[in-house]
Protein backbone atom coordinates (compact mmCIF):
# COMPACT_ATOMS: atom_id res chain seq x y z
CA UNK A 1 0.00 0.00 0.00
CA UNK A 2 1.45 3.34 -1.02
CA UNK A 3 1.62 6.00 1.68
CA UNK A 4 -0.29 8.51 -0.46
CA UNK A 5 -3.26 6.15 -0.79
CA UNK A 6 -3.68 5.54 2.96
CA UNK A 7 -6.20 7.17 5.27
CA UNK A 8 -4.94 9.48 8.02
CA UNK A 9 -5.07 6.73 10.64
CA UNK A 10 -2.84 4.45 8.59
CA UNK A 11 -0.42 7.28 7.76
CA UNK A 12 -0.01 8.01 11.48
CA UNK A 13 0.34 4.27 12.16
CA UNK A 14 3.04 3.97 9.50
CA UNK A 15 5.01 6.84 11.04
CA UNK A 16 4.70 5.30 14.52
CA UNK A 17 5.85 1.93 13.17
CA UNK A 18 8.85 3.62 11.58
CA UNK A 19 9.76 5.29 14.89
CA UNK A 20 9.20 2.01 16.77
CA UNK A 21 11.29 0.03 14.31
CA UNK A 22 14.08 2.59 14.47
CA UNK A 23 13.97 2.50 18.28
CA UNK A 24 14.15 -1.30 18.44
CA UNK A 25 16.99 -1.31 15.92
CA UNK A 26 18.93 1.11 18.11
CA UNK A 27 18.18 -0.97 21.22
CA UNK A 28 19.35 -4.13 19.49
CA UNK A 29 22.46 -2.66 17.89
CA UNK A 30 23.68 -0.22 20.52
CA UNK A 31 21.58 -0.90 23.65
CA UNK A 32 20.30 2.68 23.37
CA UNK A 33 16.60 3.48 23.67
CA UNK A 34 15.70 6.60 21.66
CA UNK A 35 12.19 6.93 23.10
CA UNK A 36 13.49 6.69 26.65
CA UNK A 37 16.30 9.14 25.87
CA UNK A 38 13.82 11.72 24.55
CA UNK A 39 10.92 11.13 26.94
CA UNK A 40 12.67 9.52 29.92
CA UNK A 41 11.54 12.26 32.30
CA UNK A 42 7.90 11.29 31.63
CA UNK A 43 7.55 7.52 32.13
CA UNK A 44 3.80 7.68 31.53
CA UNK A 45 4.36 9.28 28.12
CA UNK A 46 6.99 6.65 27.24
CA UNK A 47 4.43 3.96 28.05
CA UNK A 48 1.80 5.70 25.90
CA UNK A 49 4.25 5.83 22.97
CA UNK A 50 4.88 2.08 23.28
CA UNK A 51 1.14 1.36 23.40
CA UNK A 52 0.57 3.55 20.33
CA UNK A 53 3.31 1.72 18.43
CA UNK A 54 1.67 -1.61 19.31
CA UNK A 55 -1.76 -0.36 18.24
CA UNK A 56 -0.20 0.91 15.02
CA UNK A 57 1.06 -2.56 14.24
CA UNK A 58 -2.46 -3.92 14.70
CA UNK A 59 -3.92 -1.15 12.52
CA UNK A 60 -1.45 -1.89 9.74
CA UNK A 61 -2.31 -5.60 9.80
CA UNK A 62 -5.84 -4.71 8.74
CA UNK A 63 -4.78 -2.00 6.31
CA UNK A 64 -6.07 -3.81 3.24
CA UNK A 65 -9.51 -4.12 4.83
CA UNK A 66 -9.84 -0.48 5.90
CA UNK A 67 -12.94 1.01 4.27
CA UNK A 68 -11.48 4.54 4.41
CA UNK A 69 -8.32 3.46 2.56
CA UNK A 70 -10.34 1.39 0.09
CA UNK A 71 -12.69 4.30 -0.69
CA UNK A 72 -9.73 6.62 -1.17
CA UNK A 73 -8.01 4.13 -3.47
CA UNK A 74 -11.17 3.50 -5.51
CA UNK A 75 -11.85 7.24 -5.75
CA UNK A 76 -8.44 7.80 -7.32
CA UNK A 77 -8.92 4.96 -9.81
CA UNK A 78 -12.26 6.33 -11.02
CA UNK A 79 -10.68 9.59 -12.16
Amino acid sequence: MMMGKMCGVHKAAWILLFVGGLNWGLVGAFNWNLVDAILGQWPAVVRVVYVLVGLSAIAMLGGEKCCMCYDKLMGEKKM
